[in-house]
């Protein structure tokens, strides 16, 4: 059977997710799929599971944005679509894409809801987080996950020079183009792993780095909802949901206040130096 959809996971180490995933598509309504994992010289068991699933497993470095350009290089489905090993698809993700852009005019891109899991207080408080996000959607934060392949390869991928807001650039890019984003109903689990906030707020600091290039290169303001969380109107419009869980909420304003400046620090040792 033909595939319509190649399905490209970037891995480094995930074998405690990977097979939950890989799954997930196997239970998919829509079967004209194939699966290509691009791991990152992963030493433990990601690419002896990923090779039970998969019709193509690669190894590729150094980033994930190079890895999942790798994949649609390699790959021949009609559409593309990128997820990572942390999640799981409900089942009727891939029929639901296919659907829509085969009815849209100037088709670009899909923005596929993510229903964040969490476990720990912290993982419990990003989801929460990400949860005002995914309500309604938000023109500030969402990203698209599924294009034609066509379409991918004209705007470039992803932009291997951007490490951190390279979701956001590719959907940006399509968009300057001149395509039509669209959204589903179906969604994705994203589960949160959050070990310590000392190793969140690292890598915040790390993605935040080239963060620069991402701004200049789409001409966003160093100051805008983009960069700032508390500048973004959804958090305003979402108060009801903060007296419905008052400890989540402290703790989303004190790890946002967080990232902000460990991100800020990031970003202006990036922009100094030009990382």
């Amino acid at each position: 059977m033909k595939a319509q959809v190649s399905v490209i996971i970037p891995t480094k180490n995930e074998e405690r997710n990977i097979e939950r995933c890989l799954q997930s598509i196997k239970n998919q309504t829509f079967k004209e799929y194939e699966i290509i994992v691009v791991d990152n010289n992963s030493n433990d068991k990601t690419k002896k599971i990923a090779k039970k699933y998969a019709q193509l497993v690669f190894n590729k470095g150094p980033e994930r944005s190079s890895q999942r350009n790798y994949g649609a290089n390699h790959s021949k489905g009609v559409y593309v679509l990128f997820i990572d090993a942390d999640m799981e698809l409900t089942p009727r993700v891939l029929e639901e894409c296919v659907t829509k852009a085969n009815r849209t005019k100037k088709f670009g891109g899909i923005i596929i809801p993510e229903i964040p899991i969490g476990k720990n207080y912290w993982e419990r408080v990003k989801a929460f987080e990400r949860s005002l996000y995914n309500k309604y959607g938000d023109a500030t934060t969402d990203a698209a996950r599924f294009f034609p392949k066509d379409v991918f390869l004209k705007v470039g991928g992803f932009d291997l020079t951007i490490t951190g807001p390279e979701d956001w650039d590719l959907t940006d890019s399509i968009l300057k183009a001149g395509y039509a984003l669209e959204r589903v109903k179906a969604e994705i689990f994203h589960y949160e792993y959050i070990t310590s906030l000392t190793a969140l707020f690292k890598k915040k600091f790390y993605y935040a780095k080239k963060a620069h290039r991402y701004l200049k290169k789409q001409n966003i303001s160093t100051v805008s909802p983009k960069t700032v969380y508390f500048l973004r109107p959804i958090f305003y419009k979402s108060w009801k949901e903060y007296f419905a869980h008052p400890l989540l909420f402290l703790g989303m304003v004190g790890l946002l206040s967080g990232e902000l400046i460990m991100g800020g620090l990031g970003f202006f040792l990036g922009k100094v130096k030009q990382l």
